[in-house]
């Protein structure tokens, strides 16, 4: 299983927010930089960026930062929030990224994402933000009539290889990941999923490693030191 340590981006600094409310804000570092090349002196071979004015705007304040550590690091660099035309997907490809996520687009703009899956393939990933059982859109800020199984299904219809499945309730919480949630996708899905929000010890890497998990992602439990990456790197193996 990969690990992927998150660094979630606002005003080009390392943020969280807690349940993704934007008024709940922490920043962890002014030098979104140094914090990925420590992930990647820590052995980490992957990082997972969230822009999060642009996951709000659509727009892309702080791409300067995610092509910075796309062209200084070895790091597979992945990157969702705001990506809602093919303009946006062809300007982070060509700063460097590896695979680009879509959201609010991928349920709100079906077209667009069938294009982008026919011109990148695996190069495009999903992002699943689950709340109360439905998709969540614009940074989270609005739930959708879309229900989980739905989307999931329309995406695997759709030939979408990689779907990153976030449980909001759980998101910053550091109360643990929603493990029976994902047990449950991984038996009725053949997509590669990647487990977000509320992975807080080894035991929850060790969890999701044993279901045969494609990945999951580190956020809050690594900047909080309750989970050592270098650990969690080992444990994932």
């Amino acid at each position: 299983m990969i690990i992927f340590p998150a660094i979630d981006l606002y005003d080009k600094k390392a943020v969280r927010l807690y349940r993704g409310d934007y008024r709940e804000m922490t920043v962890y570092s002014n030098d979104p930089l140094s914090v990925a090349k420590s992930f990647e002196k820590k052995g980490a071979t992957h990082i997972h960026m969230v822009d999060l004015e642009g996951a709000r705007d659509g727009t892309t304040p702080n791409l300067g930062v995610v092509e910075q550590v796309a062209r200084t690091t070895s790091l597979f660099v992945e990157i969702g929030g705001g990506i809602r035309d093919m303009e946006t997907v062809e300007k982070y490809f060509a700063a460097g990224v590896s695979r680009v996520i879509l959201g609010t687009a991928a349920v709100n703009d079906r077209a667009f994402l069938a294009k982008a899956v026919e011109a990148y393939g695996e190069k495009i990933a999903v992002g699943a933000d689950v709340k109360d059982g439905y998709i969540a859109i614009k940074g989270w800020l609005e739930k959708s009539q879309v229900t989980l199984d739905a989307f999931l299904s329309d995406m695997e219809t759709l030939g979408v290889k990689t779907v990153i499945c976030t449980d909001i309730s759980k998101d910053g919480a550091m109360r643990g990941t929603n493990r029976e949630l994902y047990q449950s996708l991984s038996e009725r899905y053949s997509i590669d999923l990647v487990a977000s929000g509320g992975v807080s010890d080894l035991e929850d890497i060790q969890a999701l490693r044993d279901m045969n998990l494609y990945g999951a992602i580190i956020g809050k439990a690594y900047y909080t030191g309750a989970i050592d990456l270098k650990e969690a790197l080992e444990v994932a193996k």
